[in-house]
């Protein structure tokens, strides 16, 4: 380049590598140049052969209606979604729970990343009045792709989960309420349920005591709700959504088998989603219709939820329960591990007790081997003390084929072991 320039605080904090940049990265490089890589990694869903083909159904009924197609593919939808979506999305969700949801409640973006992008700089950062506040995570390790996010520095506080062992090789994160302090340096708390990475789903309990904290401080709880119930349902033990209007919902069609078609759903008080509606507008004018044109029709007729039900919770639980048993076989009595307990989502989290190397270094290895995880230490942003745990863990997805996932598994025992000096 012939000449430089500076940017502002904002581009240099996008210029700044982070693990949700890498990981996509290495994702894209995996699913269309690296042929080879066991792309263990990320959260992509897999082609479940008859969710596919519902959409392949949809989509040529979509093209069949030429007025259907047209406007789908000619027109803006309003910047908070098309109208019908909305109003399916909220009677599907008031005829599922009980809830009171009306469309002014319910704004689509594109994507769920888009949404937390909004809510957190929304409620967060640097006020009018000169304060700052954050996003309190109380359940960490959490999502890798929330990190960044913040368009200033430092956005989240978060709080280390308690960690309960469960016989030789198992645990669970559980949330340390007594040490969860919410001061007025806290705009909201954020959790994931299922957790990403760990496959943790918060009780029932802890929902209800994180709503009452967050109604009683008069801030709201955001629930990520990508992998959760009604769709696309992928959570292997009891859990019940709530909603209120302190609660900040988020859902999204990707892990239906849609995540080329970029869309995320908000579902809020009215203040929360007009916000979330002008940034639309002025970020992109109006989101992706295709998604919602392809949906629209099953939301309507309940065939979503029998489809996350029938097809995808079975799809998973099975491939889950096949890669915990790979596990097991792989990794014997020798090598030492603990894997989270498998309440939900597309992922195994590892847990390797002193560990000698970090888990960078660990990915580092494997990526050798062409074998793609994510190493624990992108997960633990927000702590205000080093955590050894952070170090000694690891992500690894179940969602692709069988073949892939029994390979990559013998290999990062192999190279685990290699570590311990096994």
């Amino acid at each position: 380049m012939s000449f430089d320039f500076k940017f502002s605080s904002f581009g240099e904090k996008l210029e700044q590598k982070g693990g949700i940049v890498d990981l996509m990265q290495d994702l894209g490089d995996a699913l269309n140049e690296q042929t080879s890589m066991r792309m263990m990694g990320g959260g992509n869903p897999a082609a479940i052969p008859e969710v596919q083909s519902i959409w392949r159904k949809r989509t040529a009924e979509l093209l069949a209606k030429e007025n259907n197609f047209n406007s789908t593919l000619v027109n803006y939808d309003p910047p908070s979604g098309n109208p019908k979506f909305l109003s399916a999305v909220a009677k599907t969700l008031n005829h599922e729970y009980g809830w009171n949801l009306k469309s002014k409640n319910i704004a689509v973006t594109s994507g769920a990343q888009t949404a937390f992008f909004f809510l957190f700089n929304i409620l967060a950062g640097k006020f009018s009045n000169g304060q700052r506040k954050k996003i309190l995570l109380p359940l960490a390790p959490e999502y890798i792709g929330y990190a960044n996010q913040g368009m200033t520095q430092n956005i989240f506080a978060a709080q280390p989960a308690i960690i309960e062992e469960k016989g030789k090789n198992q645990f669970k994160y559980h949330v340390d309420f007594k040490q969860l302090k919410i001061n007025d340096e806290i705009a909201a708390i954020c959790v994931s349920r299922p957790t990403n990475p760990s496959g943790n789903v918060l009780t029932d309990q802890e929902i209800n005591q994180l709503s009452e904290i967050s109604r009683s401080k008069h801030i709201p709880l955001i629930i990520d709700n990508a992998y959760g119930n009604p769709f696309p349902g992928v959570i292997f033990t009891e859990a019940t959504p709530i909603w209120d209007e302190h609660i900040i919902l988020t859902l999204s069609l990707s892990k239906l088998g849609l995540p080329g078609t970029r869309t995320g759903i908000v579902i809020g008080s009215e203040k929360i989603i007009t916000a979330v509606t002008s940034a639309n507008a002025v970020v992109g004018l109006a989101n992706n219709n295709i998604g919602q044109a392809l949906s629209l029709p099953l939301i309507e007729s309940g065939e979503l939820i029998k489809m996350s039900k029938n097809l995808i919770q079975p799809f998973y639980k099975e491939r889950m329960l096949k890669a915990r048993s790979y596990v097991k076989d792989s990794f014997g009595d020798t090598i030492p591990y603990r894997l989270h307990e498998s309440e939900g989502a597309f992922f195994l989290w590892f847990w390797f007790p002193s560990l000698p190397i970090t888990t960078i270094q660990l990915y580092e290895k494997l990526k050798k081997r062409n074998v793609l995880v994510v190493p624990g230490e992108y997960f633990f942003f927000g702590l205000a003390d080093q955590w050894d745990h952070s170090h000694e863990c690891i992500r690894v997805t179940f969602s692709q084929s069988e073949n892939i996932v029994k390979e990559g598994i013998q290999i990062i025992a192999e190279e685990v072991a290699k570590s311990y000096g096994i």
